[in-house]
């Protein structure tokens, strides 16, 4: 595949200094009187055409660093970036705007900013501004405009610029539902005609649905590469490791999909139809779903959860104990079964499950156990009212005809 980027040994040490005059007397002194943080560490990748890279790590890991540097907004301190096309990136929301010009009017100077000539925004500008939807508001200041609307705008911008590589920093986080959907089915069309994509996000769904590959940045290195389902794996276990102030949490013997501090383990997992007594199950029909557990401590208050996974990663269906209100207490050295029986609603397909042990409401408290895909079924058939989708939702349909006046 043909390369487009080249990210080679990026680091990037800013100088700390308690104050101005500091920095003045660094200057005509041979004396350091500043501290140096390193936001990126000898990082190298490369992106492919037709790629789209996602980009993850907890706040302050070096991700925005990366993609100002590869966007041309910030020199590295060592390391080079070999761009082989137009770079356009959505960094900060209002970047390349002038809040006291039209919204018309920042199309010509932020396209300008990015690489575009006059001749092509002029052809282009109908388009930019039908995609927008902003209406009449594209003859308004941009200082009146929310950050909605100011992300519709900069993302047609970008799009209709047709860059080799599209940068996307959490722009798709501000504004509506619709538009945001909107983005992410022009992101993919792009992406089929080659064009090459770095996305950064905190949404996970979004980084499995839409990135071939992912980043994971802490503390400014990359700590792992590969496949977007293993790598936010790798994320999930990270922000848990957050709140282990005692150091407790592991993986168990190398295997990134289990991870905790294992003072109670999930051993296996169950899936069976109630009628087909088999993990194809028929959507409508009752399933049982069994956690059988293993206790080595004895533990108060806690959470026992299930996430139910698509073919693609994406997270269909999540609930647990804390939600239902159950107090789950273990005894020291005890085996325990928590079972799960629920109408299996969904679509035709094959899916996993995700099992984890924590206190409250999420694995980031005292995760115990965090178990991935630890066990596939496979919806097959379906009983009752036909559908098409992910899920069946039961509607209660009336109808009724208007009189005439």
């Amino acid at each position: 595949m043909k390369k487009v980027l080249e990210v080679k040994n990026i680091t990037k040490i800013y100088k700390i200094y308690k104050n101005n005059f500091d920095r003045v007397k660094e200057i005509f002194s041979k004396r350091n009187f500043h501290k140096e943080f390193v936001s990126n560490k000898n990082i190298s990748f490369d992106l492919y055409e037709g790629e789209t890279l996602g980009i993850i790590g907890v706040n302050g890991a070096g991700k925005s660093t990366i993609l100002k540097i590869i966007a041309g907004v910030i020199e590295a301190t060592s390391g080079e970036v070999l761009r082989h096309g137009r770079v356009t990136a959505l960094l900060e929301l209002g970047t390349g705007f002038h809040s006291e010009m039209t919204g018309y009017e920042n199309i010509y100077l932020n396209g300008t900013l990015i690489g575009m000539s006059e001749q092509e925004i002029a052809l282009k500008i109908r388009d930019i501004i039908a995609f927008s939807e902003l209406g009449d508001y594209i003859y308004e200041p941009i200082k009146s405009y929310s950050s909605g609307m100011s992300m519709r705008l900069a993302f047609s911008i970008a799009i209709f610029s047709e860059p080799q590589i599209l940068i996307v920093d959490e722009a798709l986080s501000v504004g509506d539902a619709h538009f945001s959907a909107k983005c992410t089915r022009m992101l993919n069309e792009r992406k089929a005609a080659n064009m090459s994509i770095i996305y950064v996000s905190h949404d996970l769904n979004s980084l499995k649905l839409l990135c071939d590959r992912v980043i994971l940045l802490n503390h400014g290195e990359i700590v792992k590469e590969g496949d977007a389902e293993d790598v936010i794996n790798s994320y999930n276990f990270l922000i848990s490791k957050l709140n282990d102030h005692e150091e407790k949490m592991s993986i168990k013997d190398g295997v990134e999909s289990s991870f905790g501090t294992f003072d109670t383990e999930i051993t296996n997992i169950t899936i069976r139809g109630e009628n087909s007594n088999s993990n194809v199950i028929s959507s409508g029909e009752n399933a049982l779903i069994e956690l059988f557990i293993y206790s080595k401590k004895e533990l108060h208050n806690m959470t026992v959860g299930i996430m139910i996974r698509d073919r693609f990663g994406q997270d269909i269906f999540g609930t647990n104990t804390y939600h239902h209100k159950l107090n789950i207490n273990f005894r020291a050295n005890t085996h325990a079964i928590c079972t799960y029986k629920l109408p299996l609603d969904l679509g035709s397909g094959n899916y996993s499950i995700t099992a984890a042990i924590h206190s409250e409401d999420t694995h980031l408290n005292n995760c115990a156990h965090w178990l991935d895909n630890a066990a596939v079924f496979e919806v097959a058939g379906i009983q009752g009212e036909h559908f098409v989708g992910v899920c069946k939702l039961k509607p209660q349909i009336y109808f009724r005809e208007i009189p005439s006046k």
